[in-house]
């Protein structure tokens, strides 16, 4: 007689075999990206915002992913992001370094992750064109906005 599948899995011993725990890890961080484009680019395009490049769309956008990635990994995960994505010293990157960390900020102090999206939201009603304020969420002229490619 075979062993059922859950045999081989568990072992002789019962125990669950290394393997199996390594790929349900591997699994949970390659799903992660995944996860995290679906739900940023759903409300950011769902939110009714102008602006998908550069406006108030693109500052949500990044304002929430960073709020997320904040909260479910940590401020300095967004940090490393945010260093290898945004290194240029064009208007774009500096808009969107200074949403990133608007983001972090917000995810950081987040006590739920119900909260973020609604706290983003907020931040974003009250930002403007060229905010230099560290706590207020910034964006380009209109003239600048653009569409995304898709």
């Amino acid at each position: 007689m075979s062993a059922t599948v859950i045999e081989r899995v568990q072992g002789a011993a019962g125990a669950p075999r290394r393997w199996t725990l390594r790929l349900a890890m591997a699994g949970a961080v390659a799903a992660y990206p995944f996860w995290l484009l679906g739900y940023v680019y759903w409300h950011s395009l769902s939110a009714g915002l102008p602006g998908a490049r550069h406006g108030p769309q693109d500052a949500y956008r990044h304002t929430l992913a960073s709020a997320a990635v904040a909260y479910t990994l940590s401020p300095v995960a967004v940090d490393w992001v945010t260093a290898v994505m945004e290194f240029a010293d064009d208007p774009g990157s500096r808009m969107d370094r200074h949403n990133n960390a608007i983001g972090a900020s917000i995810g950081a102090a987040a006590e739920s992750f119900a909260q973020i999206r609604p706290q983003v939201l907020e931040r974003v009603r009250a930002g403007r064109i060229g905010a230099t304020d560290a706590q207020q969420v910034s964006w380009m002229p209109p003239q600048q906005w653009g569409e995304l490619p898709f």
